[in-house]
Parts: structure tokens; C-alpha cells; sequence
């Protein structure tokens, strides 16, 4: 599956500035909004804007959020339809995540992942309140919709050093049992939904949506090291998180977390480009310490 390369700091030396000020403005945003769910739109709009590289992709910009808002409101649609008949809309469930997991197969498009991302937190947000499946919706559309305009904005703000656009390389996975393979994981997928949906209540959504992403990838050892990395990630982003509340118990106002989330988010940033690990670990850790 398609991973975006580590960002270049001659290709982009503000790289880092801006992406650290993305969930500035989402919390902003959020706040203002008088959001019920203010931490998705620094959350969202960060990582919509993380996998940028280069200079300003427009249809990316734009075409990414754009899509996910309609692929949420398709899979909320779906599961209004379906939440009366369970065994229905888990069978739905699964065809959809079969689905795709075979798009990003057959074509390494990491596009797949919107579709399997949205069924399964409508999904499992529709099983548990209907209303807050409706709530997280339209919270993330919003996010989505804010993030299509500020990231050109912060772009036009703060420039890139080149004008060449990056080219997405799409792999496929081995054609061989290509169904099969998708099957695999949709099936995995549906058992760990399952206990989402009949056992732990919704405020652990995120252990599915960390699912997926470990799911995507095509073999074996990259399964095992996306999981090592999203660990390490986790563990990175709590602790710059855990540092930031320490300060905020001293000093809570508002403009204090605005300054230390600018600052944590850009020495995760800034690793990106330098750092040892992949630049997706620090993305992830960056992710983990916003939310």
C-alpha cells in the first residue's frame, strides 16, 4: 500500500511550521464552532494535511476531504438503513470491508481505507447511539470541510521551496489470491468489530480505526512492523501529551496549550524529516499527542 515518503527539507523547509500550525487552527476552529467534539477537527485536519509533500497537491487538498465527508454520509445512510437488522448489517458490514480491502489491493490506492474507516465508525457508533453516530458525522464533515480550506491557505501563507508536485506511486499487491487475501481481512476485521460492537462501549473507536491501518498493509512482516510502529507512536505521542497537561495543571489557559500544541506538534514535525524512524512514526505520534 502506498505510504508517503519522508518529507525533504530542500523540497520544504517550512514543511514542519506549517503542519504544526494546522492543529492550531482546528482547535481554534473547533472552539469557535462551539463544537460538542472540538479535539476531531486538530485531529482530522492534521492528518489530512500530513501526507502532503512537496508542493501544494490541490487535488489532494481538496478531493481528500471532500471524499471523506461523502463516504461518511454514504456509510451513516447505510447503517440507518440497517441498525434494526443486525445479522443485515453486519453482512453489509463485511462486504464493505471486503471491498475495500480488495481496491487496495488490486490497485495500492490507500483510498480503500476511506471506505473501510467509515463503515466501521458509523458502524459501530450506530450500534451503540444513533445520535452520537449522527454527532461524530457531522463534527467530522465540518473538519473535513475546514480542512480543505486552510491547507491551501497555510500554503499560500507559508510556501514551499519547489514547485514540483509530488507523484503518488501506486503497488498493487501479488495478483495471486488476491480475493482471498481480501477475504482474510475482512473477516479479522469483523471479528474485532464484533467486540466493538457487543462488548466495549464507543469511546474506544479508535482501536478499530488503528485496526485498519495495520490490516492494509500486504504481508506478514509489514503487518507486524505497522503494528511496532503505531506501538512506539502511541507511546511517543502520550508522553509529549502527559508533558503538555503537566504544564496546563500550572497554567491552564487557553493560549498556553494553543503555544505548547504549535511546539509539540513541531518537533514531531521536524522528525519527520530528520529523525531515525520513519517519518509515519512521528506523523502517528504527532496524531496520538493532538487527540
Amino acid at each position: 500500500m502506498y505510504v508517503a515518503p519522508r518529507p525533504r527539507e530542500e523540497d520544504d523547509p517550512n514543511f514542519a511550521i506549517r503542519l504544526s500550525l494546522i492543529p492550531v487552527a482546528g482547535l481554534a476552529i473547533g472552539i469557535v464552532l462551539q463544537s460538542p467534539m472540538a479535539m476531531i477537527y486538530p485531529t482530522l485536519m492534521y492528518s489530512l494535511m500530513a501526507g502532503q509533500r512537496k508542493a501544494l497537491n490541490v487535488g489532494r487538498a481538496l478531493g481528500g476531504p471532500l471524499a471523506f465527508i461523502v463516504m461518511l454520509w454514504l456509510m451513516s445512510w447505510v447503517v440507518s438503513l440497517t441498525i434494526n437488522l443486525p445479522l443485515v448489517m453486519v453482512a453489509v458490514m463485511t462486504l464493505i470491508f471486503f471491498a475495500g480491502f480488495y481496491m487496495i489491493g488490486k490497485t495500492g490506492n490507500p483510498a480503500g481505507m476511506l471506505v473501510i474507516v467509515s463503515a466501521l465508525m458509523m458502524s459501530i457508533l450506530g450500534t451503540g447511539s444513533y445520535m452520537a453516530m449522527t454527532v461524530l458525522r457531522d463534527e467530522m464533515s465540518k473538519a473535513a470541510l475546514a480542512s480543505a480550506v486552510i491547507t491551501p491557505l497555510l500554503y499560500l501563507l507559508i510556501p514551499p521551496g519547489t514547485r514540483e508536485k509530488a507523484v503518488d506511486v501506486y503497488a498493487p499487491f501479488h495478483e495471486d489470491q488476491l480475493a482471498l487475501r481480501a477475504a482474510i481481512r475482512a473477516g479479522v476485521l469483523l471479528l474485532f468489530s464484533l467486540w466493538l460492537y457487543a462488548v466495549i462501549d464507543t469511546t474506544n473507536l479508535m482501536l478499530a480505526v488503528s485496526a485498519v491501518f495495520v490490516l492494509t498493509f500486504p504481508t506478514s512482516e509489514t503487518i507486524f512492523a505497522e503494528a511496532r510502529e503505531r506501538s512506539l507512536s502511541t507511546v511517543m505521542g502520550g508522553i509529549a501529551a502527559l508533558a503538555v497537561l503537566a504544564v496546563l495543571t500550572f497554567i491552564a489557559q487557553l493560549p498556553v496549550l494553543l503555544v505548547l500544541a504549535f511546539l509539540a506538534t513541531l518537533f514531531f514535525s521536524q522528525k519527520m524529516i530528520t529523525g531515525r524512524h520513519p517519518a509515519m512514526v512521528y506523523q502517528y505520534a504527532a496524531s496520538v499527542m493532538i487527540s
